[in-house]
């Protein structure tokens, strides 16, 4: 564990160095100010508008930093012929790759801190209350979810040496699942035979990310989502990161590393 969490501190460390952060920031704090000084119409509702925005930026937002700074994680270390003097450490791979994972959704997490405590300020201050358990919830599923988003970064980088192009995919595999996942038993259902059984089975066996996105609660101020809710969310999240983290594992101790 000592050695994952050297190299996950290595990885915090390299995010907050780079462009990547400073960008996070900006963005944050242009979000939080359009949505404390727009006043359209005198219409006190159309805060609701604005959260749904700010939460959706917040989305892309951490999504570019979560897929970008996964995908060149691995990639990078052969690049600069890190890895070699680091895998006779003696770190094994297993190591490795946690601790990359480790890093990742640890400085993952940290922007995302910033990203909801302008956006609960702000809003906080429109509305004149803040509900606390609704935005921490959301929060805390935002980051399940990036785990996962963060581990299939990492087995992409395994697969695919150049980091563009693991990102790309990412994000098409991740807006994919955003977007269609969860409608895949309806289309299944709609084609039928053979081709509606391997959407079905495509259905179950892809990650739903869709089970992390609680934005309309908080976009409508509803009571915080149940514990147990939450709790399977988590659990569901845990083990998909770590059955892909396993299969990079599994993959990563196979590849021959080369100059």
């Amino acid at each position: 564990m000592n050695n994952i969490f050297a190299l996950a501190g290595v990885v915090i460390k390299e995010l907050y160095r780079r462009k990547d952060f400073y960008v996070l920031f900006v963005m944050t704090a242009l979000i939080t100010l359009i949505l404390g000084s727009v006043n359209l119409f005198n219409d006190d509702q159309i805060i609701r508008y604005l959260k749904e925005i700010c939460l959706l930026l917040i989305w892309i937002s951490s999504l570019v930093i979560a897929i970008t700074t996964a995908a060149r994680q691995i990639p990078a270390e052969r690049e600069s012929r890190t890895i070699f003097p680091l895998l006779a450490k003696p770190v094994s791979r297993a190591q490795l790759i946690g601790g990359k994972f480790l890093g990742c959704w640890a400085a993952n997490g940290i922007a995302l801190f910033v990203f909801y405590f302008f956006f609960g300020m702000i809003a906080g201050s429109r509305e004149h209350a803040l509900a606390m358990g609704p935005y921490l919830e959301a929060m805390w599923l935002h980051w399940m979810c990036l785990g996962i988003v963060i581990a299939l970064a990492l087995l992409g980088s395994i697969v695919l040496s150049a980091p563009s192009s693991n990102a790309t995919i990412c994000f098409i595999v991740v807006i994919g699942l955003l977007f269609a996942g969860q409608y895949l038993n309806r289309i299944a259902a709609g084609i039928g035979g053979v081709r509606g059984g391997i959407v079905y089975a495509i259905y179950y066996m892809v990650p739903h990310l869709e089970f992390f996105d609680i934005r309309q609660i908080v976009i409508h101020n509803h009571g915080p989502v149940s514990v147990f809710a939450v709790g399977g969310a988590t659990l569901y999240g845990g083990l998909y990161a770590a059955m892909l983290l396993t299969v990079a594992w599994g993959l990563f101790r196979r590849k021959a590393l080369t100059v």
